[in-house]
């Protein structure tokens, strides 16, 4: 079952990925989809594992229900993705779609949660909710990015509503929660104190001690960065107990991602390759 905003949905939809370290290497241990949704694992064992959520529609359509289940054993590295971006499909008959994320990372392990921006299309209604639950010693870099939409058709935040929650623990403590809610009844683009001339909304969270050097780095970078009147990207970084977090408003998606993505090359060491380079 999905549980979105304490309602109780049926699943229509779930995927699992195990990771365990098998003779000093992360490994997929176990790995479980159903349709409509698929697990790709082209680095199923290795210095890191690398997994990416698709699916045979290629987003969600009225009344989906999903679910992905996380679980990273001590000592391993995983970096999830998206195959693509994530489209919400125009939903007439106002019946919510909805995705359930349930991440457990171990002790000295370390999750790269990087998925492409989710697209939400005119009229369409999406609800999601993220948890990641680590070990005290565990590592989490997390992107969350939502686009307006197909701006080219002329469809800027034009949705009927947008929801997505992310909440961390460690040790069984929260230690972070950050919840967004954009609706029909919020007048987003008509507004230029609201969403204005952005196009692309998104946060990357670094959390845990295998974070701190990049999070140190992130804070350095935006603290002497200028700001530009009018520019086309905004960026504000905060600090965290144990990491940071940055925000990014920008005019484009491409803007964004190459912001998002600048911030994530250190990635490179955990994983031991760039899961971006070939993607983009």
């Amino acid at each position: 079952m999905v549980s979105l905003n304490n309602t109780i949905l049926p699943t229509t939809s779930c995927a699992a990925l195990a990771v365990d370290s098998v003779l000093g290497a992360s490994t997929v241990t176990s790995a479980f989809a159903s349709t409509p949704l698929k697990l790709l694992t082209p680095r199923a064992r290795g210095r890191s594992v690398w997994s990416y959520l698709s699916s045979f529609g290629g987003g969600f359509v009225a009344g989906d229900q999903t679910r992905l289940d996380l679980s990273l054993g001590p000592n391993t590295r995983c970096f999830f993705g998206t195959q693509a971006a994530t489209k919400i499909y125009r939903n007439q008959g106002l019946r919510p779609c909805g995705h359930v994320t349930a991440a457990a990372v171990a002790d000295q392990a370390t999750l790269i949660f990087a998925p492409d921006a989710v697209s939400a299309y005119a009229g369409s209604t999406y609800l999601q909710r993220q948890e990641f639950r680590l070990a005290p010693s565990a590592g989490l870099a997390l992107v969350d990015w939502l686009s307006a939409g197909r701006s080219a058709r002329g469809e800027r935040w034009a949705f009927q509503r947008f929801s997505s929650r992310n909440e961390v623990f460690v040790n069984g403590k929260r230690v972070f929660l950050d919840a967004l809610s954009l609706g029909a009844g919020d007048a987003l683009a008509a507004s230029p104190h609201r969403l204005g001339r952005f196009d692309c909304l998104g946060l990357l969270l670094l959390i845990g001690p295998t974070m701190q050097a990049a999070a140190a780095a992130l804070l350095a970078e935006i603290a002497t960065r200028p700001v530009h009147r009018q520019g086309p990207l905004i960026t504000s970084a905060s600090p965290l107990a144990d990491g940071a977090l940055l925000r990014v408003a920008g005019e484009s998606v491409e803007a964004v991602g190459r912001e998002l993505r600048q911030h994530l090359l250190f990635a490179r060491e955990i994983l031991g390759d760039d899961p971006w380079a070939r993607k983009w």
